[in-house]
C-alpha cells in the first residue's frame, strides 16, 4: 500500500469531457479521444475535425456523425504508457448510461494494477470539473485510490445543465426524449436539461429570444446555490455571439463568486447531439 501512496497520479479522461488543450496542459490531465465518423471519413475527437464542420454538412445534407468509443486494445495502450512511466492512474468517463466507453475503460483496467476508473455519471464540463479537482487531489498529495473515492463520494454535487437552441439534433441522433421535437419546435420551446441519476431529463422549458433565455436559464441554475468558489464552466456548442457570450460570463461571475469562470468549447461529440447555439453552466455544489 505504502508503494501506491507514493506513485505519482495522472488524471485521466475521454474527449467527451471537453477540456480544453489550456486545462489538460495547467493541470496535466491527458485525454483518450473518442472517434467521429462523417460520412466515409473517420476522426478523432478533437484532432483536424470541428463542430462548425458537423453544422455545416448537417445543414448540406442532413448528415450527422456517428462517435464510437475507444476499443479495448486502445485503452490498454494509453494505460500502459502511463503506468510505464511509474504512475498511477484515475481516469474518468462520461456517464455510461450515456455511452459504453466506462465500461470499455473497466474491462481495460481489469487487466491492469493501479487503473481506478471512475464513472462519473456526467458529460462534458461536468466531467472537467471533477477532473480538475481529481488534479488539485493529486497535487495535495492523495494517493490514486483516494482521489478516486473522492471524486465517487462528490460527483452527486456536480450541477452539469444546459439549455437548447434547436432540438433537430437530438431527433435526429435519437436522444429527444421527454420533448417531442415537433410539438416543441411548433411552439418555440427551449428546454433545458440536466444531468440526474446519470441521466439526460428536461428540468425546464423556456420560449422567448435566445439572448434572454440564456440570462434567465444562467440565473435561474445560480439561484439559492451554494457553490464551491474553485471552478465554474460556461460552456457552449458555437454559434453564438461572442460579446453576448462575454456578457453571459460577466454575469456567471457576478452571481456565482468563483475565483475562475472557464470558457469551454463543446467537442464534436457532445455537438453533435445537441447542435448549435445549445450553452451550459456548470459548477460543484458545496
Amino acid at each position: 500500500m505504502n508503494d501506491h501512496k507514493n506513485k505519482p497520479v495522472v488524471i485521466t479522461t475521454d474527449s467527451t469531457a471537453d477540456i480544453s488543450p489550456e486545462l489538460q496542459a495547467r493541470y496535466q490531465i491527458r485525454v483518450i479521444p473518442l472517434t467521429v465518423t462523417l460520412g466515409e471519413e473517420s476522426y478523432l475527437d478533437g484532432v483536424g475535425f470541428t463542430r462548425d464542420d458537423i453544422y455545416a454538412r448537417y445543414y448540406a445534407d442532413g448528415t450527422l456523425p456517428q462517435t464510437a468509443a475507444p476499443g479495448i486494445d486502445a485503452f490498454l495502450d494509453f494505460f500502459r504508457e502511463i503506468l510505464q512511466e511509474g504512475c498511477e492512474i484515475v481516469h474518468l468517463d462520461i456517464s455510461a448510461e450515456l455511452s459504453n466507453i466506462c465500461n470499455v475503460a473497466c474491462l481495460a483496467a481489469e487487466s491492469l494494477e493501479g487503473v481506478h476508473v471512475v464513472d462519473t455519471r456526467m458529460l462534458s464540463s461536468g466531467i472537467a470539473l471533477l477532473a480538475i479537482e481529481g488534479a488539485e487531489c493529486r497535487d495535495r498529495g492523495m494517493s490514486a485510490e483516494e482521489i478516486a473515492a473522492h471524486l465517487n463520494a462528490i460527483k452527486n454535487k456536480v450541477s452539469t445543465s444546459f439549455v437548447l437552441e434547436t432540438l433537430e439534433f437530438m431527433w435526429k441522433g435519437g436522444r429527444c426524449k421527454g420533448v417531442t421535437a415537433l410539438g416543441a419546435n411548433l411552439l418555440k420551446i427551449r428546454p433545458a436539461l440536466e444531468m440526474r441519476d446519470g441521466k439526460l431529463v428536461v428540468c425546464n422549458k423556456y420560449r422567448g429570444k435566445m439572448p434572454g433565455i440564456y440570462r434567465k436559464y444562467i440565473q435561474e441554475r445560480l439561484a439559492g446555490k451554494k457553490i464551491r468558489p474553485g471552478h465554474i464552466f460556461l460552456t457552449d456548442s458555437g454559434r453564438i455571439d461572442p460579446e453576448l457570450l462575454a456578457e453571459l460570463e460577466i454575469l456567471i461571475r457576478n452571481l456565482s463568486g468563483c475565483r475562475e469562470v472557464h470558457r469551454a468549447d463543446a467537442g464534436a461529440t457532445i455537438s453533435s447531439h445537441c447542435g448549435p447555439g445549445c450553452l451550459g453552466v456548470l459548477f460543484i455544489e458545496e
